[in-house]
């Protein structure tokens, strides 16, 4: 089968190894794509080498590390491939995603709980829950922010058994870049809203708290309905923050391949893809 692009660019989020998206490679690899996951700058390595650095206090190049670097990063890996890849991300993956797409970057973009871009502010009580804490306001970007455990179990992985929740958090959770995180309010995060664009799915997860349905759903009515673009948006039942490495990860990943499979004339029909 023809496929919009042969290539898969997956875009890791904040607080998580990019290691989690690996079942999520194979498997699109074995759907007939090139598919790739890599790790952002100064995250390389297992999540407990690079919790071990902030504990010692050798993280401040990932402490400093901007929004701006982190799109230039998967940008270049865009570039890379011999057409332009489908990009698909999640939370903070999912907001770098639209805004690679806006750029030109992708075929077709797939934002999963993504982090909204600028101009959709994020007033959501469990949102700001959640996550306010990373922005670490009154405190130095050369020290990154590790979430602990009890934020974990709210922010990510709330509904799971504790034991699973404890697993979770010990396989994937990693320091964060606070500098990174203050320039999600900058105009670094911003997005032409009515800019025509390649396809572009956003997903939601009825049960998130730190991407609440309602932020996605503010999200997704931000882009403009009349330019031609195709712009969806996908509630999926019983899903946390955690959604890439929950059980119910394939199903996802088996409505995004065939939502790309149906929308692959229209994103050929698109002047930056064509």
């Amino acid at each position: 089968m023809e496929h919009i692009s042969k290539n898969v660019l997956f875009v890791t989020g904040c607080f998580v190894t990019n290691r989690s998206w690996d079942p999520w490679v194979k498997y699109f690899e074995e759907h007939g794509y090139n598919a790739i996951a890599p790790a952002w700058p100064h995250k390389e390595g297992t999540p407990q080498e690079l919790r071990e650095r902030h504990f010692q206090g050798n993280d401040e190049p990932l402490g400093r590390l901007h929004l701006s670097e982190v799109l230039d990063h998967y940008a270049n890996y865009a570039k890379n491939f011999n057409e332009k890849p489908i990009i698909i991300g999640h939370s903070a993956g999912g907001l770098m995603t639209q805004i690679l797409l806006n750029r030109g970057f992708a075929a077709a973009g797939v934002a999963i709980h993504p982090v909204s871009p600028l101009g959709v502010f994020p007033y959501e009580f469990s949102f700001l829950r959640g996550g306010w804490r990373s922005l670490g306001l009154f405190s130095s970007a050369k020290k990154t922010y590790l979430m602990s455990f009890p934020k974990w179990q709210y922010a990510f992985v709330n509904g799971m058994p504790l034991e699973e929740q404890r697993r979770a958090y010990e396989e994937n959770a990693i320091p964060e870049s606070k500098t990174f995180v203050r320039d999600g309010l900058t105009k670094a995060a911003a997005v032409n809203f009515d800019k025509p664009h390649p396809p572009l799915l956003l997903t939601s997860g009825s049960i998130d708290h730190l991407i609440p349905t309602h932020l996605n759903a503010r999200n997704f009515k931000r882009y403009s309905q009349s330019n031609g673009s195709v712009t969806e948006y996908k509630e999926f039942p019983g899903r946390n923050h955690f959604v890439v490495s929950l059980p119910t990860w394939k199903e996802d990943a088996d409505y995004i391949l065939e939502w790309l499979d149906a929308h692959r004339e229209a994103a050929k029909r698109h002047p930056e893809v064509a």
